[in-house]
């Protein structure tokens, strides 16, 4: 197949395979190599964790923009349209950009499914490369490369980047990642690099133990949370939040963030930590007026995103079940004086059931359950029917057959003090969002 437009672009990349049976970063080498190696022209910061990188990419983006530099950006996954992946400066990659860089890889990818056993490149690896080349070309001053799954075996796992950052580690991806927290562990760790310095949030201690011995193997310096730096949440005002961040070298500061979410203050302290460690490395003074700007303005589509005032309706791809825990504790906290509807919709193949009661025990939540299509056929929505099946209790559980009935109905409903949560999948959240925006 020849690409020969945006539309034969996407029909590529989207119809490779997603897994290989055995994990390796063999092949993803071999891509680059045939490439010319374009990753290795560029300055990088390298973000993995189950929650909150999106978010600290953000950070980080915000943050550095603000000091000046011009910054690429790696996501996943988008949440309007495919170009959002590879930003730069906040603006996604343009439609014949993506052709070109699409064909140019290309070659190398038909090349490699006839030399390679197991054959070429997966669908992920491809759109990787597809980065890598088109920022060696447009280089930026710095590019924030967000891991797709896991660390070890990721296919951005070929740099050696000047800052690595973890921000979290829980249970999600367990059919790859491992079931215990080990397991998923030792995938994040395999982002540390020798001699790089990385910076991690608040981790669960079988995490951290982890993580600490793989950092001291590999001469790493660990910059962690309430050792070598504190974030401290002050106080709600409105929509803002006020945290604290403090640290020995640069001593305390106060700083304000505007996206929803206590975990958004862990967030932004990883982000901090990791922009200064990238300064120090650098061997560039702290701009604080560029943290507390960057901080401020940081925007996260999809995430505790508020889409409209009165009522109240906010998006949050809470995705997995740390996620969920983490909107639970917003909503205890931040809204437990409102009547909060939820509006839930999810994969097929996440913790649904334990998801569903993390909500359910919210008090005097109004719960409703819905489907949507999901990204592609082997990953479907859940059905209402695998959603409620053995609940013991579903009196608390509203269902509605579409999620567009859902908020039809749920708009209705709600008088101007209350709020409506729209939650669950990412890739649903990226549904409704058109929905709200177009």
């Amino acid at each position: 197949m020849e690409i020969q437009n945006y539309e034969q672009a996407l029909q590529f990349i989207h119809g490779r395979t997603q897994f290989k049976k055995i994990p390796t970063l063999k092949r993803m080498r071999r891509l680059m190599q045939e490439l010319g190696d374009p990753q290795k022209t560029l300055t990088m910061i390298h973000v993995t964790g189950t929650n909150g990188k999106g978010s600290t990419v953000a950070f980080l983006r915000s943050i550095l923009m603000a000091a000046g530099n011009h910054v690429g950006t790696f996501t996943s996954p988008f949440i309007t349209r495919f170009n959002e992946r590879i930003s730069l400066d906040n603006q996604p990659i343009d439609d014949q950009n993506l052709v070109t860089y699409t064909q140019r890889v290309k070659t190398v990818v038909d090349h490699l499914d006839q030399v390679l056993p197991e054959g070429g490149p997966t669908e992920f690896e491809i759109v990787t490369a597809i980065m890598f080349l088109y920022f060696r070309d447009v280089h930026p001053d710095v590019v924030i490369v967000e891991v797709g799954i896991g660390g070890l075996y990721d296919s951005t796992n070929i740099i050696v980047p000047a800052v690595s950052a973890i921000t979290t580690v829980g249970y999600d991806h367990m059919n790859i990642l491992g079931n215990t927290l080990t397991e998923i562990a030792t995938q994040k760790a395999g982002i540390i690099k020798p001699n790089v310095p990385v910076v991690i949030g608040q981790l669960p201690n079988e995490a951290l133990t982890v993580i600490s011995a793989d950092a001291q193997h590999k001469n790493a310096t660990l910059i962690q949370p309430e050792v070598d730096y504190q974030v401290t949440l002050l106080e709600h005002q409105g929509l803002m939040t006020q945290l604290e961040f403090s640290d020995a070298q640069v001593g305390r500061e106060k700083l304000q963030i505007s996206l929803f979410g206590d975990y958004q203050v862990q967030n932004a302290g990883v982000a901090v930590a990791t922009v200064i460690a990238f300064w120090n490395r650098q061997s560039i003074p702290v701009d604080w007026s560029a943290i507390r700007q960057g901080v401020k303005t940081t925007r996260w589509p999809g995430r505790m995103e508020l889409v409209n005032e009165t009522p109240a309706i906010i998006l949050d791809g809470a995705h997995n079940l740390p996620a969920m825990k983490a909107l639970r504790a917003t909503i205890e906290h931040n809204f437990s004086q409102r009547d909060v509807y939820l509006l839930v919709a999810m994969l097929a193949d996440k913790q649904t059931h334990e998801m569903i009661d993390e909500l359910r025990a919210i008090p005097g939540i109004h719960l409703v359950l819905t489907t949507f299509a999901g990204p592609k056929k082997q990953r479907p929505g859940a059905s209402i029917e695998q959603l409620i099946t053995d609940r013991p209790d579903k009196r608390q559980i509203q269902t509605v057959p579409t999620w567009q009935d859902g908020v039809t109905q749920l708009a209705h409903q709600l008088s101007g003090d209350d709020i409506l949560i729209i939650t669950g999948s990412l890739y649903f959240i990226s549904d409704v969002r058109h929905y709200f925006k177009d």
